[in-house]
């Protein structure tokens, strides 16, 4: 595609959360600091919550990752499980074996007898949660119950919830008040402003191995973060989208022009500019299908 036209070693705007991507400034660092603080203090509950694309899913590899060998990490993706399905789930992530066949009340004496193993060796336990805000109600206790076991130094397990705006209306039910009472720590990731949104562009393509002069121009930054309003996963579809065009063309930097396309070409971005369009606001698959090499 436009790898070679811009010297990179790979694609820097892909919409996978690729934690070699991360950016620790902004808000990035700061939610991953509150979250190691609160997991090494041995809270119970964590949440964090974002709108759809602002990174939690990265941001959640991140600090998996971080975390030292004194943990042990189940990284639960699927948030829509009975309560069943959740501690087995649990058991498999922590690599706990156990009898076949196995019911729910052995399932939780392996469990429980695992967590007192991992506590007497210093292990902690952490379950990530990711889109939190889809878990069925009894999940959610089934998790608050599991939190009751501690020794009398501290919780034998930590969960983090990732979740987007809608989990603070989750936790608001009065069915699971005692479950939000122990949300020691909370973290809100927020849309990046605009010159956030130029350092995160300029981090991606460096990470990537762009090592040339500025690639996007102020202009073309400009319609880029109006477009997305900040949202990460916006703005990789639309630098994506405006280097495509700037291939297409032939040019060594992306314009204004370039990343207008993208913002015309995207749905789920907002339309800054009014002025008559004409070719501005051609499908850029039709633009690139007539320009590229």
């Amino acid at each position: 595609m436009y790898l070679q036209h811009f010297r990179l070693r790979e694609l820097p705007f892909t919409l996978t959360p690729d934690t070699a991507f991360f950016m620790e400034r902004a808000g990035y660092l700061d939610g991953l600091n509150v979250l190691l603080v609160a997991l090494r203090s041995g809270e119970g509950f964590v949440k964090v919550v974002g709108e759809v694309g602002t990174g939690k899913t990265l941001l959640c590899r991140r600090l998996i990752n971080a975390l030292g060998e004194e943990f042990r990490c189940a990284y639960l993706p699927n948030p829509y499980l009975s309560p069943a399905s959740l501690l087995l789930s649990v058991v498999e992530e922590l690599g706990i074996g156990l009898p076949t066949p196995c019911t729910q009340h052995q399932l939780l004496r392996r469990l429980n007898a695992a967590l007192l193993q991992f506590a007497a060796a210093g292990t902690r336990v952490v379950v990530c949660l990711d889109e939190a805000q889809a878990v069925p109600l009894q999940t959610l206790e089934v998790l608050r119950l599991l939190t009751n076991l501690e020794t009398e130094k501290r919780k034998l397990v930590q969960v983090v919830l990732f979740g987007q705006p809608e989990l603070d209306g989750v936790l608001d039910k009065p069915s699971i008040r005692q479950l939000r009472q122990r949300i020691s720590f909370s973290y809100e990731l927020l849309p990046l402003n605009r010159d956030s949104v130029e350092v995160y562009l300029a981090h991606r393509l460096a990470v990537a191995g762009y090592e040339g002069v500025r690639l996007f121009n102020r202009r073309a930054v400009d319609v880029i973060a109006r477009g997305s309003r900040g949202v990460p996963r916006l703005i990789n579809i639309l630098a994506h989208k405006s280097l495509m065009a700037a291939y297409g063309q032939g040019a060594g930097t992306v314009e204004r022009r370039h990343a207008q396309l993208a913002v015309d070409d995207t749905a789920d971005a907002r339309i800054v500019h009014t002025r008559a369009r004409g070719w501005f606001g051609a499908r850029l698959s039709h633009w690139l299908a007539g320009h590229a090499s």
